[in-house]
Order: C-alpha cells, then sequence, then structure tokens
C-alpha cells in the first residue's frame, strides 16, 4: 500500500520503557517520510540501547525522572514549536506499536486539510479487546458528554493529528500523566475548536500488557475533578435535604421548605466547590454573584419541577426531591465548571532536566 504523506509532518511519541516494537515502529515512521520527535520519559539506563539506536535524524528528548504522559508529550510539543514552520502537521503515537503508520498518515492528511482541527484516530472496538480498555471507554466517554457535551468515540486513543497552531493551547492545559489527553478533549470541547474522528484499526497487542495505564491511580486522576464535585454537591445534598425535611415538618409548605434549604445548602456548595473542587484562584465576588445567580435561576426551575412530580405526576415529595436534585446536579457541574470557575490556563513547567538529542532540526 502507498503511503502519500503531508507535507511536513512531525510524529510525537513519548516513550516509558518501551518495548521491542518501538525501533520498529520508528523505522516505519521514517521510512513513511516522517521527522521523529522521541520523548525518553525517564525510563532509566537499563533502556539507554534503545534510544540510542534509533533511526538516523530522529530528535531524542530525555527526562532524568519520569514524569507522565502529559508532561512527555508536551517536552515534544514544545519542541516542536521552537523548531519547525508554520506548516506542520503533528502526529502523537504510542511507543507500543498498536497503532499503524498507515492510520497515522491517515489521520494526517485529514489534519492538514482541515486546519485548526484536532483528528482522533478512533477505534471501533470490534473483535478482540481487553475488558479494562473496553469499560473504561464506556466510563470517559460518558463524562465527556456529561461534563462538555462532548460526543467522542474514542476519548482514550493516542493518536491525534493537528496543525502547529493548535500548540499554544496545547501546551497550556494541565495534567501530567494519563490525564492531560482527556483535558485536551475537554478544553477543546468548551473552547468551541474542532474534533474530529477517524476510524483506525483496533490493534491490542498481548492484551494491552505493555500499557503503563494504572486502571486504579490513573483512572483516579482522570476523574477527581468530577469526584471532587460529586463528593461537594453529596454534602451541599445532605445540608440541603436536611433542612428541606426539618422546614417541612415545620411548615407544611413544600415551596418554602424548598427555598429555604437551597439558601443554606448553596452558601456551604459555594465554599466547598470555590476552595475544594475547582481551587478557583480570581476574584471571589465575581464568582459569587455568578454562583448565586446560577443558584437562583436553578432554584426557580427546581421548585416548579419539584412542584410538577409532586402535584401533577402524584410523586412522592421526598421521592420528587430526589429525582429532580438529580437532574440539576447534572446542568450545574457544566455550569459551574465551563463558566464560573473556569481556570486560567497554565503552563505546567518541570523544574526536572530535559536532555535532547535532536541533529539538524
Amino acid at each position: 500500500m502507498t503511503m502519500i504523506k503531508t507535507p511536513d509532518t512531525v510524529v510525537l511519541i513519548p516513550a516509558y520503557k518501551p518495548g521491542e516494537m518501538l525501533l520498529p515502529l520508528l523505522q516505519e515512521f521514517a521510512g513513511a517520510g516522517c521527522r521523529i520527535v522521541l520523548v525518553d520519559d525517564g525510563s532509566g539506563s537499563a533502556f539507554r540501547e534503545i534510544f540510542e539506536n534509533v533511526p538516523e535524524g530522529t530528535c531524542v528528548l530525555t527526562h532524568e525522572e519520569n514524569r507522565g504522559k502529559g508532561e512527555a508529550l508536551k517536552t515534544g510539543l514544545a519542541c516542536i514549536r521552537d523548531h519547525f514552520g508554520n506548516d506542520t502537521v503533528i502526529v502523537t503515537a504510542d511507543a507500543d506499536g498498536q497503532h499503524r503508520v498507515e492510520d497515522a498518515m491517515k489521520i494526517c492528511r485529514t489534519a492538514a486539510a482541515c486546519p485548526d482541527t484536532l483528528v482522533l484516530g478512533s477505534r471501533s472496538f470490534q473483535g478482540s479487546v481487553p475488558l479494562r480498555s473496553r469499560l473504561g471507554n464506556a466510563v470517559t466517554r460518558m463524562a465527556c458528554r456529561l461534563s462538555a457535551g462532548l460526543r467522542v468515540r474514542d476519548t482514550q486513543t493516542g493518536l491525534r493529528a493537528f496543525s502547529i497552531s493548535l500548540l499554544p493551547r496545547m501546551l497550556e492545559i494541565e495534567g501530567s500523566r494519563y490525564e492531560y489527553e482527556m483535558n485536551v478533549l475537554l478544553s477543546f470541547a468548551r473552547a468551541g475548536i474542532p474534533i474530529r474522528e477517524e476510524e483506525i484499526a483496533t490493534i491490542y497487542i498481548d492484551g494491552n500488557a505493555s500499557s503503563h495505564f494504572d486502571a486504579v491511580r490513573d483512572s483516579f486522576r482522570v476523574f477527581r475533578e468530577i469526584l471532587r464535585f460529586s463528593a461537594s454537591s453529596l454534602a451541599g445534598f445532605a445540608v440541603d435535604y436536611s433542612f428541606y425535611s426539618l422546614l417541612l415538618l415545620l411548615t407544611g409548605s413544600l415551596p418554602l421548605s424548598n427555598v429555604g434549604a437551597r439558601v443554606v445548602s448553596a452558601s456551604v456548595n459555594y465554599s466547598l466547590n470555590r476552595n475544594f473542587v475547582f481551587k478557583h484562584k480570581g476574584g471571589m465576588a465575581r464568582s459569587a454573584f455568578s454562583y448565586f445567580l446560577l443558584a437562583a435561576v436553578i432554584l426557580f426551575f427546581n421548585t416548579l419541577v419539584l412542584e410538577l412530580l409532586v402535584t401533577r405526576l402524584g410523586a412522592g415529595r421526598m421521592a420528587a426531591k430526589l429525582i429532580t436534585e438529580l437532574f440539576f446536579f447534572i446542568i450545574s457541574w457544566s455550569v459551574q465548571r465551563t463558566l464560573i470557575f473556569r481556570k486560567g490556563d497554565k503552563n505546567n513547567d518541570n523544574e526536572n532536566k530535559t536532555r535532547s538529542r535532536c541533529p539538524a532540526l
């Protein structure tokens, strides 16, 4: 099969303790006419021979210590920003040989034809797919839909192509390890940057045994903000539900009980979200005004829905409260994350030293 290379294509590969598939993969990319930027993310002396036998012309960047996939990608992206021209197309690929070079070239052609678009090489997950990969992708797909309204089939793909014009934003996105790639999707979706998918082959070698993804630790990093928000919302709901029950017992008024409970719980929830969940450093007055405006709007519609469920549909007052809170939880998360406690992007500079071997960049 003849592969047509897009002009000025750079393949960026982060590698941590790579296996035997790395060198043949690099040779194939070099044969396709790509420039290669390889980041050794603290693999150690035992893997030095692999990085010393890369194809001629490969730029090798070395972290003295392991920093994580996100930092390795950003180290490579910074190098590309500094040494390549404005017409460059970048494709990131994993070091384990589970991405075909022809698929990488396909999404590069799409990225070249669609500037300022992030192109994902998306797997169909047909055939023999490890259970943890299938489940992991299902969960992250749901998280993308809930938090950013993004519908992507393969959120965990490491095969991604884009023009060099997107590098400034990508370098500002937070995340040091596997959560970085998820953060890129969420950040682009919220900023309205197009994300496009191209189907690629689904390949898992030895049941994906070479993956350094820790199912517990790295999943927590990916979802920790959502988990913190859920914990904060649960605490706020506990306060809200307690006051709602108490006021309902004392007054017998559904609207009064709902409003009174929400005033108390909103104050608790704002404080938790600002300081614990989103760790917002912006002005308190602005975020407080925006938060309580949101709370007032949600309270209005919350009360309407609650009344509808109880008086029109005959739902129990306690059950109706649970249903209503769950529905508005999703809306509240999206608005707070996107608008109220939006983080100022910042570059996560790492003080660990980076060595480079980049011939004739």
